[in-house]
């Protein structure tokens, strides 16, 4: 049975004292809990100070984006190898702002993954289609592309230090979610796609996340179905007693 997984992502948001304070209570909130797995992903800034704060406890730190290069001149990117300088055990690629703001490319989102796993960081993959691609009936071969792109040459062995975070664009901060159904039928093509990619024992065992507007109102009913394992949670992580809750729903 595949463990759930809850990362909180901040995105572009706190200040240091105000993350601290986050962190700490969740922290304090999830005591010695251990029956969900979590993960909070700070801003690059406060990766440090949050990592103090949650060192030596069953929360795990993780990054919200990487560079593929270890150092070198590339002023402005953070390299996998700092990031597990400062104690994160996880990192998010491609998230669908990094695709749809900064034109990240699934072969660019491929050489950040492999970069990643090679410096023993957990990867939190993510994809997702568009509203349109949803209306026009894309879904599958949208997610398909993403996969075989970001995929490319990762083994089953490597896949077992990912996780893949289905979020629907359109369900990303608009307060409207994919229903459990949607969610549910979008896991399945996952499933059955990596385990074409990557082999199907490998696929079987993958943690997919779904992330889109979860609340605490709506994260039972969507961890309650088979394939979801998980959430990856926006503007909901940035209160601890909400996050809480989605945590708590988790526990089956």
């Amino acid at each position: 049975m595949r463990k759930k997984f809850i990362a909180g992502n901040w995105k572009m948001n706190t200040r240091s004292i105000d993350g601290e304070l986050l962190a700490s209570a969740i922290v304090k909130g999830l005591g010695s809990d251990t029956r969900v797995d979590v993960a909070v992903c700070p801003p690059f800034p406060f990766l440090s100070r949050i990592g103090q704060v949650v060192r030596g406890t069953p929360v795990g730190l993780g990054a919200q984006n990487c560079y593929l290069k270890d150092d070198g001149a590339f002023t402005g990117e953070v390299s996998p190898a700092m990031l597990v300088d400062v104690g994160c055990q996880w990192v998010i690629v491609g998230h669908s702002e990094r695709r749809q703001f900064f034109g990240e490319s699934d072969k660019l989102i491929n050489q950040k993954v492999h970069a990643a796993l090679k410096a023993k960081l957990r990867v939190i993959l993510c994809i997702g289609e568009t509203l349109d691609e949803r209306n026009g009936n894309r879904m599958k071969p949208v997610l398909n592309t993403q996969l075989a792109g970001s995929l490319a040459d990762i083994s089953s062995e490597q896949l077992k230090s990912m996780v893949v975070a289905y979020e629907p664009v359109w369900a990303i901060g608009t307060g409207v979610n994919a229903t459990p159904q949607q969610a549910q039928e979008a896991h399945v093509f996952v499933r059955e796609r990596v385990g074409q990619l990557c082999g199907e024992s490998a696929a079987q065992s993958l943690v997919i996340q779904y992330g889109g507007s979860v609340k605490p109102d709506n994260a039972a009913v969507l961890l309650s179905q088979p394939d979801v394992d998980g959430a990856l949670v926006g503007g909901a992580s940035l209160k601890a007693d909400d996050f809480l809750a989605i945590v708590r729903a988790g526990i089956q």
